[in-house]
């Protein structure tokens, strides 16, 4: 057979403007929809120029980019060659350097700071600040057309490696950033996100990042939750949770005093929690009360503390040569609210198949690891684009597509929708955009009529 296909290269276009990416516009066309645009517009104020791209259309022009499968800032110079895709957008899109320059203003030296010492979080710039204003639009645009009774918050750390000059030792001893999200799992939407240097621990400044998460929820709600591991730890958080009725469970740091409290624990107080190939799991319930000063027994909301006990079966140890791993949690929810001891080990648990999924897309799927600038600032905006991708990926998915596509990751829509192949042309005084049937039907008559209609009033809003 053959080895060569039966057809030849030809640098000849057909007349008329076609583009590998129909599908892309229609996201954008979303965003406008929910008001997110106007919002960025209003709100991220920069450097005005007689000519060139406003704020907003630049925001579009990363959004599209990234969700077309581009990653860096170069890409610019070969994605704004998509003339098509600039007849549907309205406008051109930015050269590599117009990109880098748009990012730089988003930086400012001398910004108060959040916290103080030899891990500093500087506070954010207005334009800065302009994006986490459309995020919040965004989402309560959801929240208008998807309504959801409970808002469980998962949060956690994740480090970004970076060789820049600029970026610090994180705790792993690579030089890089390491941004908090918080994670608003029944929407499937980052309801805040705080850039941080690489030596920031974790375990700081959370009543902070959890304050501000709580202000971004739209509506009332049936009840808040929060879930997070060991590095939300804090004292200071949970007694402003408590205060504030939202339901928590988080991992335990283990001290000596709650390791002895947990080695104590009668062999009949062990509960079965599963069994594995290669150990037993076990849980009890503690009669443990830190001694931090802050909190005791007689407190308005009682705390529980659970534990988790791995043992290796009979002859055999664990992976690191040990006999035994205990691990604990604490919690202000009960049994009638929140089932078994167990059962809430089970739900503090599923927090890794959500905000852990969230980074695995923002870092590999869309273009949260390539961050461009030696300039904190430019790489906390980079950040925060692709949480407001991330978020309207989320919208798109849940109001606009079928229920099957809801879980599609951004690689998956890329295939199945956003990268199709369209044609522009001019008929009767319209812009038509020319595409397969079932594309067609796609984008027609999911998408576009959903985001047309009217966005319901929000109680509370």
């Amino acid at each position: 057979m053959n080895g060569r296909l039966n057809f030849e290269i030809d640098t000849e276009i057909e007349p008329g403007l076609i583009t590998a990416r129909a599908g892309v516009p229609s996201l954008i066309e979303a965003f406008r929809l929910t008001g997110t645009a106007a919002v960025v517009e209003r709100t991220v104020k920069l450097k005005k120029r007689k000519r060139g791209l406003s704020s907003c259309e630049t925001v579009e022009s990363f959004l599209a980019l990234w969700a077309a499968g581009g990653e860096r800032t170069e890409d610019f110079d070969q994605f704004r060659q998509d003339k098509a895709l600039c007849a549907l957008l309205g406008h051109e899109l930015p050269a590599a350097q117009t990109a880098r320059d748009f990012l730089d203003q988003f930086h400012e030296e001398g910004l108060p700071l959040l916290q103080d010492g030899l891990a500093a979080v500087p506070s954010e710039s207005a334009p800065l600040q302009g994006l986490a204003a459309a995020n919040k639009e965004l989402i309560l645009d959801l929240q208008c057309r998807k309504p959801q009774r409970i808002a469980t918050l998962d949060i956690d750390a994740t480090v970004i490696h970076s060789s820049k000059r600029s970026a610090k030792r994180a705790y792993d001893g690579e030089r890089g950033y390491q941004p908090v999200l918080v994670l608003w799992a029944e929407q499937d939407v980052v309801v805040s996100d705080e850039f941080r240097d690489g030596n920031v621990p974790a375990g700081m400044g959370n009543l902070r990042v959890i304050q501000k998460a709580v202000a971004t929820l739209p509506g009332k709600f049936d009840e808040i939750r929060l879930r997070g591991d060991s590095a939300l730890y804090e004292h200071e958080a949970m007694g402003w949770m408590d205060e504030n009725r939202i339901r928590y469970a988080i991992s335990v740091r283990m001290s000596p005093q709650i390791k002895d409290c947990i080695a104590a624990l009668p062999e009949g107080h062990w509960k079965p929690a599963g069994e594995e190939a290669d150990a037993i799991r076990e849980w009890a319930e503690i009669n443990y009360v830190p001694s931090d000063g802050n909190w005791s027994k007689e407190h308005a909301t009682p705390r529980r503390y659970l534990a988790i006990r791995i043992k290796p079966r009979q002859g055999e140890l664990l992976g690191d040569g040990t006999s035994l791993k205990h691990f604990a949690i604490v919690t202000n929810r009960s049994d009638p609210e929140g089932g078994t001891g167990l059962d809430l080990i089970h739900w503090q648990r599923q927090k890794a198949g959500t905000i852990e999924h969230t980074h695995d897309v923002l870092m590999n799927e869309l273009a949260g690891w390539c961050l461009p600038s030696q300039k904190f600032g430019a790489n906390a905006a980079w950040l925060r684009m692709n949480v407001l991708l991330y978020n309207l990926l989320s919208a798109f998915k849940r109001v606009g597509l079928p229920e099957e596509m809801h879980n599609a990751r951004p690689k998956r829509l890329r295939f199945l929708l956003l990268n199709s192949v369209g044609k522009v042309v001019r008929h009767a005084r319209e812009t038509l955009l020319r595409c397969a049937d079932a594309i067609a039907r796609a984008l027609a008559d999911a998408p576009r009529v959903a985001f047309h209609r009217l966005r319901p009033t929000l109680a509370g809003e």
